[in-house]
C-alpha cells in the first residue's frame, strides 16, 4: 500500500515538474504558503489541469480531477498471490480500494483478477497441486467466497484428510489382526472406505492385498487345527476382499490336501484301534471322519467293522484263525469265532436222563463273540508247550494217572502215566487229544499262550462251552434228541468194539464210529459252529467252580468263580460216555489237580 502511494505521488510530481519547465510563471512558493491548507491541496491537484499557452493555443492534459481522501477509508485484507505480476496488480487494486471502496472499476478489476486466480486454482487442483490450489482459493475467499472452485478445493482437502485418516486406521486394524471384523472398523472395510473416497488408491489396494493374504494364512492355520469349516468361511471372506482367485484356489487346494491326508491317517488309526481293541478311540475317530466329510461308504464300512469288532474283535462269526507263538515261530491252535447270541442254559425239567444240577434252566446272552479252539488241544500242541517251558504236569508230580484196562474193561490208576501216554498207557501219537492233564495243567498251557501271543487265551466258561456245544440247538444233543443218523462224534455206539472185542452195555443204538478210545482230533463232523469233538472224544475242563445248581448263575456267559473253590466243572462227552452223559446239558466236576484218560481240554480266546 505504501509503495503504491509513493508511486502515485511520484507520478503526480513528475507531471507537475513537466508543467513548471514549460511555464516559468508558476505560482511562487511564498504565495502558496500564504494560502489556506485546503486551498493549497485543491490547487495542488488542479495544477495538473492548468492551461499551457494563451487564447486559442491553450492546451490541457485533460486529467480528471481525483477527489482522494487524505487517509484510507476501509482496511484491506493482507493477502498475497504466488504470481508476482498478479500479486502486484492485487496490491494496487487493494490500495485503491482502500481509498475508494465502492469504485466499480476497481471491483471489476478485482473480479477479473479473481477469474485468473480461479483458473489457476482449478488448474492446480486438476494437477494435484493441492497446496498451491489452497493458497489461491484462500485469497479468492476474501473477495469472491461463493466461487465453485473454492468449494471444490476445500472438498478435496477434506477428502484427502479423510483418506489419510481412514488409511491410517485401516493399517492399524490390519496390524491388530482385525481383518474382517468388527463391521465398519475392520481392515477390509476401512480400506474399502478409502477406495470409495479415492478410487484406485494404491495404498488401499496394497492394504486389501495384505488383508487377503492374512485371511488366507488364518484359513490355512484353521485347517491345520482341523477347523475346516472355519477355514472355508475365511476363504470365502477373502474372495470378497481382493481379486486374486488363483491365490484363493491355491490355499483351498492346500487345505484340501491336508484334509485328505489327515482323513487318510485318521482312517488308518481307526482301523488300527479296531484291531487293537481300542473301540472307544475307534468310535471317536469315526465320528471325526464324519465331521471331516469322509467318504460315506467308507465311514459305513468302518462303522460296520467297529460293530463287528466290539462283538467279534474284528473277526467274522465262523472265521478260523490262529496266532503265532513268537518264540517258537509256530502257529497256535486253530480258533473258531463263535457268534454272539443268546440261549437257554441247562436242561428243561422234562428232558430224558436229566440231572438236578442242570437247572434251573436260565437264559444266557453273549453281547460279544469269543473264540474256541476247533479241536481239543493235541499231544503235539502240549509237547511244544512243555519243550518251551520245561513244565511238569500234576500227573508227573504225583507219578500216576487213571488208564483203561483192556483186559478187564476197568479204569484204574497206574504209575508212570503222563500226558505222553494214551488212554491205555501206551505212547500217544501227536494227533491225539492230550489227556492225563489236570485243570492246573490246562491253565498253565493257556497262560503260556497268553504270554507268547499277547492275546487273552484262557479256559472257556461253562456257559461258553455249552453255548458252543449246542450251536443254536436246544435239543438233548446238538444233532437232535436221539442217536445220530450219521457219524458225527466219537461216541459210545452199539456197533463199536474194543481191541479185545468188548462192547458197550449202554450206547447209542445203531451207531459206530470205529474207535474205542480217543480218536485223533478233528476226525469227525464239526457242529454248526465249526467245532469238532464237543460232545465226544474226551471231556474237557472249563474255568468255572462247581455249583450244584444254576441258582444265581451269571447271565452274561462269564465264568462263575468263587474264591477258594475246590472243584472245577467238566463239560462234554467222551469216547466212553453213555448217551445220557453226552447230552449238551450234562456236567461233571473234579478237583483241579485230578487227571484221567477221559479228560482233556480246549482253549478259549477273547476277541
Amino acid at each position: 500500500m505504501k509503495n503504491l502511494l509513493l508511486f502515485l505521488m511520484a507520478t503526480l510530481l513528475i507531471c507537475a515538474g513537466n508543467l513548471h519547465a514549460q511555464d516559468p510563471e508558476s505560482v511562487p512558493e511564498s504565495q502558496e504558503a500564504s494560502e489556506p491548507e485546503d486551498e493549497r491541496q485543491r490547487r495542488g491537484v488542479r495544477r495538473l489541469g492548468d492551461v499551457v499557452g494563451e487564447g486559442s493555443d491553450e492546451w490541457s492534459m485533460d486529467i480528471p480531477s481525483i477527489d482522494m481522501p487524505a487517509q484510507p477509508v476501509e482496511p484491506q485484507p493482507e493477502v498475497n498471490l504466488p504470481d508476482p505480476e498478479q500479486d502486484a496488480l492485487l496490491q494496487n487494486l487493494l490500495t485503491r480500494r482502500a481509498f475508494v471502496p465502492d469504485d466499480p472499476d476497481i471491483q471489476a478489476a478485482l473480479e477479473s483478477l479473481m477469474d485468473q486466480v480461479g483458473a489457476d486454482a482449478r488448474a492446480a487442483l486438476n494437477a494435484g497441486n493441492l497446496e498451491q490450489a489452497q493458497q489461491l482459493v484462500s485469497v479468492m475467499a476474501e473477495f469472491t467466497p461463493n466461487r465453485a472452485v473454492i468449494r471444490d478445493v476445500r472438498a478435496e482437502i477434506t477428502r484427502r484428510a479423510s483418506v489419510s485418516q481412514t488409511l491410517s486406521e485401516a493399517d492399524a486394524a490390519l496390524a491388530a489382526g482385525r481383518l474382517v471384523t468388527p463391521p465398519g472398523q475392520s481392515a477390509a472395510d476401512l480400506y474399502q472406505q478409502v477406495l470409495a473416497l479415492e478410487a484406485g488408491n494404491a495404498a488401499a489396494q496394497a492394504g486389501l492385498d495384505n488383508t487377503q493374504q492374512a485371511l488366507i494364512a488364518e484359513a490355512v492355520e484353521l485347517g491345520q487345527e482341523l477347523d475346516f469349516e472355519g477355514a472355508e468361511g475365511l476363504l470365502l471372506r477373502a474372495e470378497d476382499v481382493f481379486d486374486a482367485p488363483d491365490r484363493i484356489e491355491q490355499a483351498r487346494a492346500s487345505i484340501g490336501e491336508f484334509r485328505a491326508e489327515y482323513s487318510s491317517e485318521l482312517d488308518r488309526q481307526v482301523v488300527q484301534n479296531i484291531d487293537q481293541g481300542n473301540y472307544d478311540q475307534a468310535e471317536a475317530g469315526i465320528t471325526q471322519l464324519v465331521a471331516l466329510g469322509h467318504d460315506r461308504e467308507r465311514v459305513d464300512a468302518l462303522r460296520s467293522s467297529l460293530a463287528d469288532a466290539r462283538v467279534y474283535g474284528g473277526f467274522e462269526p465262523g472265521q478260523v484263525f490262529s496266532d503265532t507263538i513268537s518264540r517258537l515261530n509256530r502257529e497256535g491252535p486253530n480258533m473258531v469265532v463263535i457268534p454272539a447270541g443268546s440261549f437257554m442254559m441247562g436242561s428243561p425239567d422234562n428232558e430224558s436222563d436229566r440231572f438236578s444240577n442242570e437247572g434251573p434252566r436260565h437264559r444266557v446272552t453273549f453281547e460279544r463273540g469269543f473264540a474256541l479252539s476247533r479241536t481239543e488241544v493235541s499231544v503235539g500242541d502240549f509237547a511244544a508247550f512243555v519243550r518251551d517251558t520245561g513244565y511238569r504236569t500234576d500227573a508227573e508230580r504225583t507219578g500216576n494217572s487213571r488208564v483203561y484196562d483192556l483186559r478187564t474193561g476197568r479204569m484204574d490208576r497206574q504209575n508212570n502215566i503222563t500226558w505222553r501216554n494214551d488212554y491205555v498207557g501206551d505212547p500217544a501219537d501227536d494227533e491225539l487229544p492230550v489227556i492225563h492233564v489236570s485243570w492246573n495243567d490246562a491253565q498253565a498251557y493257556a497262560r503260556w499262550l497268553r504270554q507268547q501271543t499277547g492275546r487273552n487265551y484262557r479256559l472257556p466258561s461253562e456257559a461258553e462251552f455249552e453255548y458252543a456245544l449246542r450251536a443254536g440247538s436246544q435239543t438233548r444233543f446238538w444233532w437232535g434228541d436221539g442217536s445220530p443218523g450219521n457219524v458225527v462224534e466219537n461216541l459210545t455206539g452199539d456197533g463199536d468194539s474194543s481191541p479185545t472185542n468188548a462192547r458197550w452195555n449202554i450206547a447209542f443204538r445203531r451207531y459206530s464210529d470205529g474207535y474205542w478210545g480217543p480218536a485223533p482230533t478233528g476226525s469227525f463232523e464239526p457242529n454248526p459252529f465249526g467245532l469238532y469233538d464237543m460232545a465226544g472224544n474226551v471231556m474237557e475242563w472249563t474255568e468255572d467252580c462247581w455249583h450244584d445248581s444254576f441258582v444265581r448263575a451269571p447271565g452274561d456267559g462269564s465264568a462263575w468263580v468263587n474264591p477258594g473253590c475246590e472243584r472245577r466243572v467238566i463239560k462234554g462227552g467222551s469216547w466212553s460216555s453213555t448217551p445220557a452223559m453226552s447230552r449238551s446239558a450234562f456236567r461233571l466236576s473234579s478237583t483241579p489237580n485230578s487227571t484221567d484218560m477221559r479228560v482233556g481240554f480246549r482253549v478259549a480266546r477273547d476277541l
